[in-house]
């Protein structure tokens, strides 16, 4: 298990420094908190397994000294269970599970924050249960919902709307005969110890404009709890670290932020980094990606940091008129008035008003490295099959999809050198070894031969560059490889068609038809999902194993906007670990994988045109993707954004291009770019609605199923739209050639 306690200020010879003005002569005076909060790997619907987690985290915090644990969101039935939460055997579990969590040892003398659904007067909550000592101190539910993009909360949940008020909620009997209680406080108050107060924030609620904290912090709230199911997206971090900050630089206060971590069973991964903030600074950080299953972050705090913080007259006289919060009192103290007390391996985390923390944000090449790969180890683990199968096509879509793979067996052997036997037991089981077998990855590409298989699925178009670089691939990351020639394939499907309808297709280079051409490399590109499924359900057993394996797909996210798949190809998968990837952030990680793995074969994709090989090679013509769709890949990253995050039409899409890009395209191109986009964005719409399920790492992904709910049978030809667009194109000033003339001059 990883710890991720913060270190404090240290002198040059590594030993703990200790701020003169935090340990005062008088020790009575110092008053002392050690809070954690955990990253826990939930699973949707694993009851046992959730339950197994949330004690280890609880035991976790108690050997570190805390006295005041917080979880994830949801955490004991698992943040996905999406349609399950309206299943009244979602409720009764956790109800059993949050029964075994107060009788256990685990759970004694700490204050305990843990989440699940809630029925109150036959009504569904997300929400927050606080318990000391076989008690249940408070139930709070969530007050503001997450309803867009991702999330559905409320789908499944209402929000708690009588702010400032609760009611009594009646216990279930399996809970009464623990706790002894026959009701409890339900609703929106807050814990008072003999030493301080506890306010409970929910994920969605930090993000909204008048956020809980502020009211809570005015009436004397001192540290603030926040169990959040947040996804990773890239570059997505630094948003909600800033909001944590925020939450406590004017205001004052301990800010607990504690996040799912893993794949829970969809899409999404959530991406840890449970945090902890003081004052506006972030004092404690844990991992954004990790193969743990339990994290725990700790700090040990000044309370009386807090307070002197918020001795200032303007937030006084604020605080004077704030309105009350229910207090719900437990004869308990987080702190210790001895400053010999706190055991002295917490005294590294002492914080002060000056110590120091770097906080670590990875680049988006990182993120690409370790999300998908935790996720893709997730998934393999709790799937129970044997491995990974992906047809290497000798492009970098493909390429860096294998890289992911081979990263995350660097992630396994890596845990595995730690002693992680979580780990170390899936692995063997994953590869086929006996459980008292003394197996452990420690070399990832053994490990990956063992787990991943690829394929090269080549036809009389392919050309021998792309060939070798399948091949040189395969063998520098370790997968088994397959090497294969598919005419005779796809030469028996055409034999079929023609032996039917006495017509013989052919290619465009060949004197076809565009709808000749268009089959011909489809049948190729589907019988290639074909062979995908033969070779991996039957290569393990070729190889003398059992099992089958998963195959992953490797369509981009720019791909799948622009509809340039054919549909049922072989980016039809089990699971798309780069669906969500754009094509510039997916060169910018095999150039940094090139380095940092290393894996110096990369540099030959990065120089290679992309192209599908499924027409043949003349001497006037190669295929070449960019070509095909008549846009760039640069240009699909910015249409999906305007789409998706800023939503826009066609015709604001246009206007903010023209501003944007007039300095080198006149408006009639823009406006043709534009409708171009939305042209083939509409017409292949109904092949986003079976985009295999992909990692989500992209604010703009079209994923129909979860997060881009939009129609699939469009107009697409925009007449209105697009009459307004070339009127209001044909009267603009061109820019461009003012700027080309400027240029001119200047040469």
């Amino acid at each position: 298990m990883v710890e991720g306690i913060y270190e404090g200020a240290r002198l040059d010879d590594g030993t703990p420094h200790y701020p003169c003005n935090l340990v005062r002569n008088d020790s009575l005076s110092v008053i002392i908190c050690s809070p954690s909060d955990s990253s826990l790997n939930q699973w949707a619907l694993d009851f046992q397994g959730n339950l197994e987690r949330i004690l280890a985290s609880i035991a976790t915090a108690k050997e570190r000294g805390a006295t005041l644990r917080v979880g994830p969101e949801l955490e004991i039935p698992g943040y996905g269970c999406l349609d399950h939460f309206l299943e009244g055997d979602t409720v009764l579990h956790s109800w059993e599970v949050l029964a075994k969590i107060l009788a256990s040892e685990e759970a004694q003398g700490i204050v305990c924050d843990v989440g699940m659904p809630v029925v109150h007067k036959n009504v569904i909550y997300n929400c927050r249960v606080i318990i000391h000592d076989r008690k249940i101190l408070l139930i709070r539910p969530k007050m503001w919902l997450a309803n867009d993009g991702n999330y559905r909360e409320l789908r499944y949940f209402t929000p708690w709307m009588k702010h400032r008020q609760w009611e009594d909620h009646y216990l279930p009997r399996i809970i009464q005969v623990i706790t002894g209680q026959t009701k409890v406080p339900f609703g929106d108050a807050v814990i008072s110890t003999q030493d301080t107060c506890i306010g409970v924030e929910l994920c969605e609620e930090l993000f909204t404009p008048a956020s809980p904290h502020i009211l809570m912090g005015l009436d004397g709230v001192e540290i603030f709890t926040n169990s959040s199911g947040s996804h990773h997206e890239l570059r997505k971090l630094y948003t909600r670290v800033e909001l944590i900050k925020e939450a406590t630089l004017k205001l004052g206060g301990v800010y607990l932020y504690a996040n799912q971590q893993g794949c829970d069973g969809d899409r999404l991964y959530y991406d840890g980094c449970a945090l902890i903030a003081v004052n506006g600074r972030i004092v404690a950080q844990g991992s954004q990606f990790s193969l743990n299953d339990v994290e725990v972050v700790s700090a040990t705090i000044d309370i009386e940091d807090v307070r002197a913080h918020r001795a200032k007259s303007s937030r006084s006289m604020q605080a004077a008129a704030a309105e009350r919060y229910h207090r719900v009192e437990v004869p308990f103290a987080l702190t210790s008035g001895k400053f010999d007390s706190v055991r002295e391996d917490n005294m590294s985390a002492l914080l002060s008003t000056g110590s120091s923390f770097n906080l670590r944000y990875h680049s988006p090449e990182e993120e690409i490295a370790l999300g998908p790969a935790c996720w893709l180890w997730d998934y393999l683990r709790r799937s129970r099959t044997q491995g990974y199968f992906v047809p290497l096509s000798g492009g970098i879509d493909s390429c860096a999809t294998a890289v992911i793979v081979y990263s995350m067996s660097r992630l396994v052997a890596e845990a595995a050198r730690r002693g992680d036997s979580q780990v170390i037991s899936d692995a063997r089981r994953i590869a086929g070894e006996p459980e008292n077998s003394s197996y452990i990855p420690l070399d990832p590409r053994e490990f990956t031969g063992r787990i991943f298989h690829t394929c090269y699925m080549g036809t009389e178009n392919s050309s021998k560059e792309t060939r070798q670089r399948a091949k040189d691939l395969s063998e520098a990351i370790g997968s088994y490889h397959v090497d294969l020639n598919m005419d005779m394939v796809v030469k028996a499907v055409l034999t079929l068609f023609t032996g039917v309808t006495r017509r013989e297709p052919k290619f465009r280079a060949h004197g076809g038809s565009a709808a000749e051409n268009l089959a011909l490399q489809n049948i190729q590109a589907r019988l290639r999902m074909v062979l995908s499924y033969l070779f991996a359900q039957l290569l393990p057993w070729a190889r003398g194993r059992i099992g089958g394996l998963l195959v992953l797909g490797s369509a981009n996210v720019d791909e799948s906007l622009r509809g340039y798949l054919t549909k049922y190809d072989c980016s039809s998968a089990d699971i798309n670990p780069i669906g969500g990837i754009s094509k510039t952030d997916l060169k910018k990680f095999i150039a940094y994988a090139e380095k940092a793995f290393p894996l110096p074969i990369l540099s030959s994709f990065l120089s290679a045109v992309p192209t599908a090989e499924l027409e043949p090679i003349t001497e006037t013509y190669v295929q070449a993707d960019e070509a095909d769709m008549g846009m760039t890949y640069d240009e699909l990253s910015v249409f999906g954004r305007l789409r998706k995050v800023e939503k826009c039409g066609p015709y604001s899409m246009f206007t903010k291009l023209v501003h944007e890009w007039g300095s080198f395209l006149s408006p009639v191109q823009i406006a043709d770019k534009v409708k171009l986009f939305f042209f083939e964005h509409a017409r292949n719409r109904h092949k986003m609605t079976t985009l295999t399920p992909s990692y989500h790492a992209e604010s703009y992904s079209p994923d129909d199923n979860r997060f881009d709910l939009r129609p699939f049978l469009y107009p697409s030809r925009f007449p209105w739209q697009f009459k307004k667009i070339d009127e209001i194109a044909a009267v603009l000033p061109d820019r461009s050639v003012a700027v080309i003339q400027e240029k001119a001059k200047q040469d």
